[in-house]
């Protein structure tokens, strides 16, 4: 049966409520379920990418098509080096993480190969939202999260929006209505960038954090690639 846990009184990672809503996501997780929630951008629904059949799960609860890359989350930088191989610096890892950014690495062989099996590549999040980030930790392997709408509709800022989700979702985590800044009016989710060519960047998506992004990249150096006949995706 759905479960609704209210997250609008999480204040720390330390009080009671809050261990018990996290210890409620990971039950749920670890036992192959969808779960959704807030993150720094918009809602998403999450499962554990190592979990062929959770994976699925997404797919489906989205319509989805299957060549369409689904994204993984992490709880902290370090973990980006475990799941895919990263060429850039940890300087810039930490300038641009946690926040609203999804980095495009090459997948590490110990990531889940029916994530998606017709790339080498994958989308790495490290959501500036401590509930999502402790779930992460907890789980101890990445999440794949994916917005929480049907392919195709409007992404979601409160839980009533994915309302055709919910009979597909084990819990559901309310934290509200999430505040957009100017930059994410059009209900964006993060900036997607790919960094999988040492030196190099090419935006995917511009997302929630276009500008900032652009600007950290060239900061440390490096060139963007506009060519679009560059085999990255």
């Amino acid at each position: 049966m759905r479960k609704i846990v209210n997250l609008k009184e999480f204040k720390s990672v330390d009080d009671q409520a809050s261990k018990s809503a996290i210890l409620t996501a990971k039950e749920s997780l670890i036992a192959g379920h969808i779960i959704a929630l807030p993150t720094d951008t918009i809602y998403g629904i999450a499962a554990i990418a190592q979990v062929p059949e959770a994976v699925e799960k997404l797919y489906e609860a989205k319509g989805r098509r299957r060549d369409n890359p689904i994204s993984i989350c992490v709880g902290d930088v370090a973990e980006l080096k475990r799941w895919c191989y990263v060429c850039v610096s940890d300087a810039l890892l930490h300038e641009l993480l946690p926040g609203p950014v999804t980095l495009v690495f090459k997948r590490h062989p110990i990531l889940n190969p029916n994530l998606n099996p017709n790339t080498e590549l994958v989308g790495i999040r490290i959501p500036d939202y401590p509930f999502i980030r402790e779930i992460a930790r907890a789980c101890d392997l990445p999440l794949a999260l994916t917005s929480a709408n049907k392919s195709q509709t409007i992404s979601s800022l409160a839980i009533e929006e994915f309302q055709s989700l919910w009979d597909q979702l084990d819990v559901i985590f309310d934290g509200g209505r999430i505040t957009q800044n100017e930059e994410q009016s059009s209900r964006s989710g993060s900036t997607v960038v790919n960094l999988s060519v040492e030196g190099h960047f090419r935006i995917i998506r511009k997302g929630s954090a276009h500008e900032n992004t652009v600007k950290l990249l060239t900061k440390y150096g490096l060139s963007e690639l506009v060519d679009t006949k560059e085999k990255l995706i």
